[in-house]
């Protein structure tokens, strides 16, 4: 029996609720739908997650599966990939963001202070640039990103307490410079 009637007499076979069949359909297969998904949705867990989803799908809708002469794994293939994909979606209009996420400052700055505020940014570029540039990192993922310090201290593999001598002392030479 070739590989692909084999995968068509399990299908037949789990449509009837037969679960040893199943098992033999996931060792058989599990492998291929796994990077499939892992392939669209570039995260090991979340593939993971996705390929026992697509496993519930394909267990409820075997008895919808019709022999056509086309290869099962395409099938199977279909219902993984489409599984992916819409988990994809879901997590990236989540994460979308929305202007309500937002307080708008209003636009009643004058011209003047619209100068004033870039003179301020660029001295405290300057200022940063004169720090180390893995210090200024630091700093900019601290202070700007929200960075924990020991998310920092494991980034610049250094201990936490040096992370926080970089940053205190840091602080200190960027007051003294943006004081000049």
């Amino acid at each position: 029996m070739s590989e692909l009637s084999e995968i068509e007499n399990l299908i037949s076979q789990i449509a009837t609720g037969n679960q040893p069949a199943f098992s033999k359909l996931y060792d058989r297969t599990s492998a291929k739908l796994y990077g499939i998904c892992l392939r669209v949705l570039e995260d090991e867990a979340l593939a993971q997650d996705v390929l026992q989803e697509a496993y519930i799908k394909i267990w409820h809708n075997c008895g919808k599966y019709e022999v056509n002469g086309l290869s099962p794994m395409t099938w199977l293939i279909t219902i993984a990939r489409n599984s992916a994909i819409d988990r994809k979606r879901s997590n990236a209009s989540k994460q979308a963001e929305s202007i309500d996420d937002y307080d708008l400052e209003s636009n009643d700055a004058t011209p003047e202070q619209c100068t004033v505020d870039d003179q301020t940014q660029r001295h405290i570029e300057e200022c940063l640039d004169t720090l180390e540039p893995e210090r200024a990192e630091a700093v900019k993922g601290a202070y700007l990103e929200g960075q924990s310090y020991a998310d920092l201290a494991n980034q610049f593999a250094v201990p936490l307490n040096t992370m926080r001598t970089w940053l205190r002392r840091s602080l200190t030479k960027l007051k003294g410079c943006m004081g000049q």
